[in-house]
């Protein structure tokens, strides 16, 4: 049987994985990335953290496999860390799990598994591999449970990274992965998921700003939409679009922010229902289940990992563009994040929100 890197997490999705292919009789090797800063902190919780590489050890001790510590530290700052901080500094909204697949796990651990002599990688997401029979294109599928999908995460990647890749939880649900992981007398069957962001400690974003970049806390003005001056934000770094909380305003009526200025580090603010929106334009495009399309194409859309997709359409434009329109308007559509696009199961693609006030403008 074909030779296989697992990353291992330490968590339990990832050693299930792990444990099903050995199951299957491939050649396994497991290995978990070393990517945690040095300043410490994340390195005491996390999936990349010190405890998860000790339970993803005693797990391949189990499983009877070879099982490695890599030092990504230099890609992960590089590719991720970096990337959060720059984003923010923006006025945009990063997706790190996105950055990290993109550029660690699909990537450079995908060229370190070939030294390896794997042919495939292996992760513990919940998500499909498939292939199209007319078209002969890999398909990247939604995993079977709604609520454990990561598909949208998935988005970047290659035709040639998904004929590599194995998903072996794609078709379970999370209860029955425990349950499997709990038979198999796997350590990890009831460990926590973790939810934080892996570096930064104890999900303090904040804070982790303030301390790789002082400058981000310059304060700057608040204004209306008819930009009237209400007040001062301590950095445009520490704000989304559709957030409320820290503002301080002293208005009797709840406000939120409607757009992030960066030119003139000012915060745009106003009532909910200014958030809506229905377009956007998309950059850095990867397409999976077609090639680029050159005509509108009808999908379903999400713009946030933990959103429903709704009903849009595709528009392409030029140079590695396209205009995302909803058939209704959208709360907060943040530059920054993800736009993910589908057609039933299959995700056709996406890219990275990159501009509002562009896309509303040629809405149609």
């Amino acid at each position: 049987m074909p030779r296989v890197v697992v990353a291992m997490s330490g968590g339990v999705d990832s050693s299930l994985a792990a444990a099903l292919l050995v199951e299957q009789g491939y050649e396994v090797i497991g290995v978990t990335l070393q990517l945690w800063p040095d300043e410490g902190g994340s390195s005491q919780r996390g999936c990349c953290s010190l405890s998860a590489v000790e339970d993803a050890r005693r797990v391949a001790g189990k499983l009877g496999i070879p099982y490695y510590v890599l030092n990504f530290r230099d890609i992960f700052a590089e590719t991720v860390i970096a990337d959060f901080v720059r984003e923010y500094r923006r006025g945009r909204t990063p997706n790190p799990c996105v950055r990290c697949n993109q550029h660690v796990k699909f990537a450079a651990l995908r060229q370190r598994a070939r030294q390896l002599g794997a042919e495939f990688l292996a992760t513990g997401h919940y998500a499909r591999v498939s292939t199209d029979p007319e078209s002969g294109r890999y398909l990247l599928l939604r995993g079977v449970d709604a609520a454990k999908d990561q598909s949208y995460a998935l988005y970047t990647l290659t035709q040639e990274q998904l004929a590599s890749t194995l998903f072996p939880l794609g078709g379970m649900t999370k209860a029955e992965t425990r349950c499997r992981a709990a038979a198999l007398g796997l350590g990890v069957a009831t460990k926590r998921d973790s939810q934080e962001i892996c570096f930064v400690p104890e999900d303090d974003y904040a804070g982790f700003l303030r301390r790789r970049e002082p400058a981000v806390a310059t304060p700057g003005p608040i204004v209306d939409q008819q930009g009237n001056v209400l007040g001062e934000h301590p950095g445009i770094a520490f704000f989304t679009l559709g957030q409320k909380r820290g503002l301080r305003l002293p208005v009797p009526h709840p406000l939120y922010v409607l757009e992030i200025r960066p030119e003139t580090n000012t915060l745009v603010v106003g009532p909910e229902e200014a958030l809506r929106q229905r377009a956007c334009v998309v950059t850095d495009l990867n397409w999976i289940s077609v090639a680029a399309p050159q005509v509108e194409l009808e999908v379903t859309a999400k713009v946030r990992y933990n959103m429903e997709d709704q009903a849009a359409v595709v528009r392409p434009l030029a140079e590695d563009q396209a205009q995302l329109v909803f058939d209704e308007p959208q709360r907060a559509i943040t530059p920054g994040q993800a736009a993910v696009f589908y057609q039933g199961d299959r995700v056709v693609g996406g890219g990275t929100v990159q501009s509002l006030r562009l896309a509303e403008a040629q809405t149609g």
